[in-house]
């Protein structure tokens, strides 16, 4: 601690003073378009954790495939996505994990959405032949990915 990253340009550093609550794939249309792939590599944190410490990045507000609006944040100049947050959880944020600075470590511990996962995509083979958590859509609770996270970093 603490983790470090930013927009691929440099002009956008962040600092994380916490661990992250969990690392998960997800699968749903929406992420797979504002990504670009078949998946978003997220990671919430409490949002008291995440701080900007160069930069200031550019947000842009939409409507998401369940209704609630999330604000995602980008640096200017490179359009580089760094994270999101919903007004309906303030507490929370959610980082795109591959903007650390060290992405060796990350394995996400479940994946969600997997009603919309591309069937091409090959990485999900090993994740399931591991009994990685897979679910159709967003869990209602939570805990469950917290728990596989921390049983996959070693902190159960």
């Amino acid at each position: 601690m603490p983790l470090t990253g930013g927009c691929p340009c440099g002009l956008i550093r962040y600092e994380i003073t916490a661990m992250p609550l969990a690392l998960y794939a997800c699968h749903c249309t929406d992420c797979q378009r504002k990504s670009g792939s078949a998946f978003a590599l997220n990671m919430p944190l409490p949002a008291g954790a995440f701080r900007i410490v160069q930069g200031s990045p550019k947000g842009w507000s939409s409507t998401g495939p369940s209704g609630e609006v999330t604000t995602a944040w980008f640096c200017g100049d490179c359009s580089g996505r760094l994270y999101g947050e919903r007004p309906s959880r303030p507490e929370m944020m959610m980082l795109r994990a591959g903007t650390l600075d060290d992405t060796s470590w990350l394995v996400p511990a479940v994946h969600i959405f997997m009603r919309s996962a591309q069937a091409w995509d090959g990485s999900l083979r090993p994740a399931m032949a591991e009994n990685v958590p897979c679910y159709d859509t967003m869990p209602e609770d939570f805990t469950p990915l917290v728990k596989a996270w921390r049983e996959k970093i070693g902190e159960a």
